[in-house]
């Protein structure tokens, strides 16, 4: 069985917004990938976006830079 390990997990309102952070986080470089959001979470667009717990900082200010809207920024075991 897989080990859980502490992520960081970002919802959207709008699907629109979960891929413009994936393109966002490409051209940047910081690694994540887009996921089906847990539904304990949020019951928004469905798509989140998962990350190490080290990129938290530079994806906050990333987001911001970009204007991205999210719904929720989360530090959870996954």
């Amino acid at each position: 069985m897989k080990e859980k390990q502490k992520c960081i997990v970002i919802t959207f309102y709008t699907t629109a917004e979960a891929m413009a952070t994936e393109k966002i986080c490409m051209e940047k470089g910081i690694e994540g990938k887009l996921f089906s959001a847990p539904r304990a979470l949020t019951a928004d667009c469905g798509i989140a976006w998962r990350s190490a717990v080290e990129c938290a900082e530079s994806l906050k200010a990333a987001l911001n830079e970009s204007g991205i809207e999210y719904a929720g920024f989360y530090e959870i075991m996954i």
